[in-house]
C-alpha cells in the first residue's frame, strides 16, 4: 500500500500542539509503550474535532480531542464517541477500537480519548484519482456505501446497549430547532436563504417513524477501505451518533453527495468526490439505501433540505471560530461562502420539492 495514499500525519500546527511530557507521563499509567520513543503528529485534513498520531516505537495510536474555540460541546464530546465505540466493539465490525478515555483537561487542555490506528484508504479530494483508476468502480464503492450505512441502522439498539444513548422521541422536531439555535448563535451575518429555509424546516418537521443508532456524517472521508477491494474496512468520527430517525442520518448523507450535474458553485466546494462522472446520483443512492433498507421514505425532501442546513450550520460553526480568531487555521477563511451555497441549494430544493436537478 502506498504511503502516498494512507492518510498520512504530519507535524503538529503551531496552534494545535499538546503538551507532550505531560500526556507521556499520563499515558504511560494505562498503555504499555515505550514512553523514551514517544512523538506526536498530526492528522491535517478534517474540520472538526482534531486529530493525533501517537507513535512509540513500532506501536501507533490515534489520539482525538475538541478542536480550541469550539462553542458546541455536544458536536465534539469525546466522552460519548467512545462510549460509543466501547458499546459497537463486539457487535459491530466496522469500527475502531477504543483505549482510553480522559476526561481530566489538565493533561493536554481538554478531554481526549485514545483508539487504534488503523491503515487504510480514506478517499479525498487530494488522493481518490489516485485510487479510482476505472469509473466503473464508482458504483462498486457507491453500493459497499449505501451497504455499512444500512447495516449501522439496523443494529439492534437493544443489544448494543445502546438504547439509552439518546431520546428518539421528539428527535426529529429537537434536531431542527437545535440547529436552527446553533445557527443563531454562530451567525456572522445575513443570509436570506438560510432564514427561509430555517423557517420551513421548524414548519414542516417530519415525525420519526424508526428508531435507530445514527452516525450523523456518514460520508466517503468518514471511511477507512481495503486498499485492494476498496470495501470499507471502518467507520470513523462517531462523535455526534446518537439513537434517532435514521432517515436524517440519510438526509445528511445526501446533502454531501454532491452531483455531476449539480451546479459549479456547489462542486467547487469539493466536499466530496461524488460529482465524479460515474457516480450515481442521489436519487439512485436513495433508490439504493431504500432497497436495502426494506422501506420507502416518504417526506425526503425535509430530510434533504434538513441534512443542507446542518451542514451548513456545522461549516458556520468553524466559520465563527475562524472569523473570531479562536483558530487560525487558513482553510477556514472561506467557508461563508460555503455557507451560502448550501442555504441557495436547500431552498431549491425546498421549491422544486425535490433531490436533484436542482438548478
Amino acid at each position: 500500500m502506498s504511503e502516498i495514499l494512507i492518510d498520512k500525519a504530519v507535524d503538529v500546527r503551531d496552534d494545535e500542539k499538546l503538551e507532550e511530557s505531560s500526556l507521556n507521563s499520563y499515558l504511560s499509567k494505562f498503555i504499555d509503550y515505550d514512553t523514551n520513543n514517544f512523538k506526536i503528529l498530526q492528522f491535517p485534513s478534517g474540520f472538526s474535532n482534531l486529530t493525533y498520531l501517537i507513535k512509540s516505537g513500532d506501536q501507533d495510536f490515534v489520539l482525538r480531542r475538541p478542536p480550541h474555540g469550539a462553542k458546541i460541546k455536544s458536536g465534539h464530546d469525546m466522552n460519548r464517541e467512545f462510549k460509543v465505540l466501547t458499546s459497537l466493539k463486539e457487535i459491530y465490525n466496522k469500527s475502531p477500537n477504543p483505549i482510553h478515555y480522559c476526561e481530566n483537561e489538565d493533561i493536554i487542555g481538554s478531554e481526549f480519548y485514545i483508539m487504534e490506528r488503523l491503515e487504510g484508504l480514506i478517499l479525498r479530494g487530494t488522493n481518490y484519482k489516485s485510487i479510482i483508476k476505472k469509473t466503473s468502480d464508482y458504483i462498486g464503492l457507491s453500493k459497499e456505501f449505501v451497504q455499512t450505512f444500512v447495516d449501522l441502522h439496523k443494529i439492534d439498539i437493544n443489544e448494543s446497549g445502546l438504547i439509552d444513548f439518546g431520546n428518539p422521541e421528539g428527535y426529529n422536531t429537537r434536531q431542527v430547532k437545535g440547529w436552527s439555535k446553533r445557527y443563531l448563535n454562530s451567525k456572522t451575518e445575513e443570509i436570506s436563504e438560510i432564514n427561509f429555509v430555517i423557517m420551513w424546516l421548524n414548519d414542516n418537521i417530519v415525525q420519526s417513524r424508526f428508531e435507530s443508532l445514527i452516525h450523523n456524517d456518514f460520508k466517503y472521508d468518514n471511511l477507512v477501505l481495503d486498499p485492494l477491494s476498496l470495501n470499507v474496512i471502518s467507520v470513523l468520527d462517531w462523535e455526534m451518533s446518537t439513537i434517532g430517525d435514521p432517515f436524517m442520518d440519510l438526509g445528511t448523507s445526501l446533502a454531501y453527495w454532491i452531483q455531476n450535474d449539480d451546479p459549479d458553485f456547489i462542486k467547487s466546494i469539493h466536499l466530496n468526490i461524488t460529482s465524479e462522472k460515474g457516480n450515481p446520483s442521489r436519487g439512485e443512492i436513495l433508490k439504493l439505501y431504500q432497497n436495502n433498507f426494506g422501506h420507502e421514505i416518504d417526506n425526503i425532501v425535509f430530510y434533504f433540505t434538513y441534512g443542507l442546513f446542518k451542514i451548513a450550520v456545522i461549516v458556520q460553526q468553524i466559520y465563527f471560530r475562524y472569523k473570531n480568531g479562536l483558530t487560525k487555521d487558513t482553510r477556514f477563511k472561506d467557508l461563508d461562502k460555503v455557507v451560502k451555497a448550501y442555504g441557495k441549494m436547500a431552498k431549491q430544493s425546498i421549491q422544486k420539492n425535490k433531490i436533484e436537478c436542482l438548478f
